[in-house]
């Protein structure tokens, strides 16, 4: 018997249950990300009691969010190429040669 590709999962989000149709390769990633926000949701829900299912959740989302842009300014790389691109040259006119 042949073992198919997609898997049917139920995540529970905050108070929600989600079922969804995923790649099998993908569900350990799910699953950690159904983990990540309930962390979040529980978080902001025992800091601000009676808000609502739907403010835990952006609240968790836009944490997340937030995070996740942090991390791909502070990835990057494109102003430190630059940098490195201008330093070559100056390196290279100064030495009057051009690097390989």
């Amino acid at each position: 018997m042949e073992v198919s590709e997609d898997l049917n999962i139920t995540l529970r989000v905050g108070q929600s249950l989600l079922s969804i149709t995923i790649r099998r390769e993908d569900e350990e990633a799910y699953r950690a990300a159904e983990k990540l926000i309930n962390q979040r949701y529980n978080s902001y829900a025992t800091q601000y009691p009676a808000q609502g299912n739907d403010i835990y959740l952006c609240m968790a989302a836009l944490s997340i969010a937030l995070s996740l842009k942090k991390n791909e300014f502070r990835n990057d790389t494109q102003p430190f190429v630059e940098s490195m691109k201008r330093m070559l040259e100056t390196l290279e006119d100064a030495m009057g040669t051009e690097a390989q």
